[in-house]
């Protein structure tokens, strides 16, 4: 059975195939179409998955949404009439959208099928879940576990914000819920806000930026925003917030609250905004380390699964991991809304159609390291980048992680474009930059020249999982670089007596280990342990560098700039090598060197202005 998983309409749109519960492909439709969260129909990532699976549509026995239309128009339009007449143009800008589109999702989605196969798709093999049904499906059907506790947390869905359930064998049941406008999500996106970055897009820099701060403003949070029960429970206090009828998060008594008006975008960041980071996501951490310990108890569930956007925030998950209510912690890579297309179709499977569930011996999981996407053979990366221009050369295995590690030695960045693309937000060695995490200045020199972003932002290391525990505080897989964790203490450095007084963004002149570039300034770091199972080139290059280093350790970010989505392609790579200072580029065989181009024209001016993201 060929089940097709669609999310759409919102952001970050994907598709996801899955043949008799197999996951066979998944990729976000921004990668394909080049625009950031590309909220539009996925018809390029449909179109991939269907050619991966060498199918047509025709084939699909089912195609599955990963929400229910209805409900959502129901709650906004109830939200509209509770706070009226407040909200009335943000209403108006709401409901010509609704009425054309997205109120008749049913239609409009064979229609956009009919232009893909040709003719029109039979609506009564059209499901349609609830969307933290199938955030809930698309964290609990892969994981490793035969029976989890299943937590999703996210900004909202149609009503809930928040959902728990219970996963055994076939059978995914949700059994609590927290519904709009009370939710985790929009808090911590109100904050997004409020320090100055985009919402849907920039909670993880809120994230990032907390360890520079103290959270000074948790009792006041506490006392003004939200009301927090023992067991994780929550109401949030809606005179400071205006997400339920404005066109902004917050409003004019939330930043009476916390001393001045919204920062714009490109402000500079103030010790203010890093003591605001580390003070919501402190709350964070409570109401997650609450909710899952009263949840826990309660159904004595030993394995939990999370997925929903909140499930991407790796600090909260290392904190739970570490609290030791569960055995163990999976979380769904795509998290996110993209991650729902995959939960639709393994819901319409296993729940719709009561498909069996086959656990891998190992006792792995079944993504499949993530890496769902395109891929390309070496014939077809050598014609691409002849026709771009690229001057390259094609090495055998060895001399390719040779010439690689020699770069990285070297204090070079590294373009990584290898096998399949990864699905969900992060890289994971496939379409990576890398560097060398010994180096003190890699850090900058990776955020300001060749990623174009604030240059407090971490970067993770890659780890090979049998490296892990020498490392690192953890002992555990984390191959989607979804946990946080300390450096180990015998990697630490003392600081030096000038290092003390310093504070805020600051401290990232402050060598703090023997690897600072994957340091954060609390020596924690978000790890991505490698597996020879699921990515055998890159563990094979982490064992050559660790070989002639002595560290098994990579500085490991996505192979993007500020604004733009992952490559996808192998031109794409090489333009982006030619727009930045990556100084080497390794895509599939093909070694390049970027003194030795000869297309000077692909590298537009410096001022080039990257979009926010």
């Amino acid at each position: 059975m060929r089940i097709l998983g669609i999310s759409a309409f919102y952001h970050d749109s994907a598709a996801a195939l899955v043949r008799d519960g197999e996951i066979v492909a998944a990729a976000q439709e921004e990668r394909f179409t080049r625009k950031k969260h590309d909220a539009d129909f996925p018809r390029h990532a449909v179109e991939f998955c269907l050619a991966r699976a060498g199918i047509t549509l025709a084939e699909v026995d089912y195609v599955a949404f990963y929400d229910k239309p209805f409900l959502k128009f129901e709650r906004l339009l109830e939200t509209y009439l509770t706070f009226a007449p407040r909200g009335f143009r943000s209403f108006l800008a709401a409901m010509p959208v609704w009425i054309k589109e997205k109120l008749f999702q049913k239609k409009l989605l064979g229609d956009l099928l009919a232009g893909i196969g040709g003719e029109p798709f039979p609506e009564e093999r059209l499901l349609f879940f609830e969307h933290h049904h199938s955030h809930a499906a698309s964290a609990f059907y892969p994981s490793p576990f035969a029976s989890a506790l299943v937590l999703t947390l996210d900004g909202v869905g149609e009503w809930a914000t928040t959902s728990a359930g219970i996963g055994e064998g076939e059978r995914l049941e949700l059994i609590r819920e927290i519904h709009f406008p009370h939710s985790l999500g929009l808090l911590y996106s109100a904050f997004t806000y409020y320090t100055g970055f985009r919402v849907n897009s920039g909670e993880y820099k809120v994230m990032g930026l907390a360890p520079y701060g103290e959270p000074r403003y948790v009792s006041r949070i506490h006392k003004h925003l939200i009301d927090l029960k023992e067991d994780g429970s929550f109401r949030l206090n809606l005179d400071y917030f205006d997400y339920c009828t404005g066109l902004t998060m917050t409003n004019d008594r939330f930043a009476r609250l916390f001393g001045g008006p919204p920062r714009s975008p490109e402000a500079p960041l103030e010790q203010r905004h890093m003591d605001l980071a580390a003070s919501v996501q402190v709350v964070v951490e409570e109401v997650v380390l609450r909710m899952t310990r009263a949840l826990g108890r309660e159904t004595g569930k030993r394995n939990l699964c999370l997925a929903g956007g909140v499930a991407l925030n790796c600090v909260a998950n290392g904190k739970v991991l570490r609290d030791g209510q569960f055995d163990a912690l999976w979380i769904q890579p795509a998290a996110g809304d993209a991650g729902g297309a995959l939960g639709a179709a393994l819901a319409a499977y296993h729940g719709f159609q009561g498909g069996p569930r086959q656990l891998r011996a190992d006792g792995g999981d079944t993504m499949q390291g993530g890496y769902l996407g395109p891929d390309f053979s070496q014939a077809e990366i050598e014609r691409r980048l002849s026709a771009a221009g690229a001057v390259f050369t094609t090495l055998e295995d060895d001399q390719l992680l040779e010439e690689s590690v020699s770069a990285l030695i070297s204090g070079q960045a590294l373009g990584w474009f290898q096998g399949r693309m990864e699905f969900g937000p992060r890289a994971l060695g496939n379409r990576s930059i890398l560097g060398d995490p010994r180096a003190p200045g890699m850090q900058t020199t990776l955020n300001l020249k060749v990623k174009f972003r604030e240059s407090f932002r971490p970067f993770a290391p890659s780890v090979r999982r049998e490296d892990v525990a020498d490392w690192f505080d953890l002992n555990v897989d984390s191959p989607y670089m979804l946990l946080v964790a300390a450096v180990a203490e015998k990697h630490h450095l003392p600081p030096d007596a000038a290092a003390r007084d310093l504070f805020g963004i600051e401290r990232l002149k402050q060598p703090r280990s023997t690897i600072p570039a994957v340091t954060h300034v609390d020596h924690s770091a978000r790890i991505q342990t490698v597996h020879r199972e699921t990515n055998p080139r890159y563990h094979a290059l982490l064992t050559r560098f660790k070989a002639r280093t002595g560290c098994p350790v990579l500085v490991n970010t996505s192979f993007n700039v500020r604004g733009e989505p992952i490559v996808c392609t192998p031109e794409e790579a090489f333009q982006r090598f030619m727009r930045t200072d990556i100084e080497a580029l390794a895509v599939g065989n093909c070694f390049l060197h970027k003194g030795e181009q000869r297309t000077p024209t692909a590298t537009p001016p410096r001022e080039e202005a990257f979009a926010p993201d």
